[in-house]
């Protein structure tokens, strides 16, 4: 039996509805930490099936989820045309994205917020979106990002008018989203890198967000790569080095999965969709036959013996420490 429920759930507070995989775009185009993959005509066309597969409903999800600078901003075009082939967003589905700082002047004003709004709105040809972050605000800081009249502000203003029905806040540091949530100011969070086989940096936080009410959504449980069991990621964790004790964690874990038959790759992505406190995983996915697959990881028997054998060999080894 699937672990993916056949309907979506509440995302917390925020009133809107999502199925526990979330599909990441952050590959749809260009990208910085894999600068040798092809962009181009090929690309473009490779993620145009996708897109269409997932708003045809042929996909393990309801929901995408981008922002105003993926692949050099060559993501939300990407869905925009995809969506002017379909006639908009299907009823039930939920394409959210972030506001960015300015790419080449790092620009995090208010005014550049309300740009940032509104390019993504000209790229997807939308005029609301249900669901709106700020992004990435640790390139500021918490007091600057709440000053009065700035980021958080423009992003308040910008739910009171009725552009976004919901808005979130997503980031790295989690002692940072942890102040941003208890603010009460947001309906969302989504955290990265934080919450996976072999990093429980951000568990206070998840607990903390579920306390508030947020909807929960967790980012990268495979660590940006490496716990998909891909050679190529095997130097890697969040897009930086591989630190000494998570490369152990990492190799034991492909020890005991190897011994048991399991893919790690499904060992990793079931450790984010079995927590109750997060309401959907997000998995960036460049390929329909990638986007088909994660079903198949996310049902895959694993027998409660492993996962115990797991917990207990990871002991000492489990990073709690933010990246």
């Amino acid at each position: 039996m699937s672990i993916l429920p056949p309907s979506r759930r509440p995302l917390g507070r925020s009133g809107l509805s999502v199925s526990p995989l979330t599909l990441g775009a952050w590959k749809w185009g260009f990208s910085p930490f894999f600068p040798d993959e092809e962009t181009g005509d090929e690309h473009d066309a490779r993620i145009g099936a996708l897109a269409d597969a997932f708003l045809r409903g042929e996909l393990p999800s309801t929901t995408l989820d981008t922002s105003n600078t993926y692949g050099d901003s060559r993501s939300e075009a990407l869905i925009g045309e995809a969506l002017r082939r379909v006639g908009g967003v299907p009823e039930g589905v939920v394409v959210q994205t972030k506001l960015d700082r300015h790419p080449e002047t790092g620009d995090f004003s208010a005014a550049r917020m309300r740009e940032s709004l509104s390019e993504s709105l000209d790229r997807l040809g939308l005029e609301t979106l249900p669901l709106l972050y700020l992004h990435d605000p640790e390139h500021i800081g918490f007091e600057a990002a709440m000053a009065a009249g700035g980021p958080v502000d423009a992003l308040v203003a910008m739910k009171e008018a009725g552009l976004v029905e919901s808005i979130g806040i997503s980031g790295g540091p989690v002692d940072m989203l942890d102040r941003f949530v208890r603010t009460d100011l947001f309906d969302a969070l989504i955290t990265h890198n934080r919450f996976t086989l072999v990093n429980r940096a951000a568990d206070g936080l998840l607990d903390t967000a579920a306390e508030h009410g947020l909807g929960i959504m967790n980012a990268a449980p495979y660590g940006a790569g490496v716990l998909t069991g891909h050679p190529r990621y095997r130097e890697m964790y969040a897009y930086g080095r591989i630190g000494r004790d998570t490369a152990r964690a990492v190799a034991l874990l492909d020890d005991l999965c190897t011994a048991a038959g399991v893919p790690l790759a499904a060992l990793a992505l079931q450790f984010s969709l079995r927590d109750p406190r997060i309401h959907s995983t997000i998995v960036g996915v460049s390929d329909v036959g990638r986007a088909r697959e994660l079903e198949t990881l996310a049902s895959f028997p694993i027998e409660q013996a492993l996962r115990d054998e797991v917990e207990g060999a990871l002991a000492g080894l489990l990073t709690t420490t933010d990246i």
